[in-house]
């Protein structure tokens, strides 16, 4: 598989680990605007190469997870901002444009330090 995305978890927003009930993560590249970054596990950014589709897999951590679904701006949100919705439901049509779906056992914790890799 090709890497398309690597990079790694700085900050933890207060509110960021709540979403793992919710069966989602949702990440931002450092320097995310104030009200969003409480929610949000913060990485710093990397370069994307290429597009984020069904079939790649991503890590976190130690898992892998299977990406199911890829909304219609997920690359483009990740690109641009380092912005993307995970969500751990195994789902074969994005929810919403900017949500990436993945199956696998959902994260029960994800610490300051864990990589966050892509691939196609």
């Amino acid at each position: 598989m090709n890497p398309i995305f690597h990079t790694t978890f700085t900050r933890i927003g207060e509110h960021a680990a709540e979403s793992l009930a919710d069966n989602m993560v949702i990440t931002f590249r450092e320097g995310a605007p104030e009200d969003l970054e409480s929610y949000c596990f913060i990485h710093s950014h990397s370069e994307t190469h290429g597009e984020l589709r069904v079939g790649g897999k991503v890590i976190i951590g130690e898992d892998t997870y299977a990406i199911t679904a890829v909304g219609a701006v997920a690359t483009e949100n990740l690109r641009e901002l380092g912005h993307l919705t995970l969500r751990f439901d195994g789902a074969v049509q994005a929810e919403f444009p900017g949500s990436m779906h993945l199956a696998g056992r959902i994260p029960t914790d994800i610490s300051i330090g864990s990589d966050f890799s892509i691939f196609a």
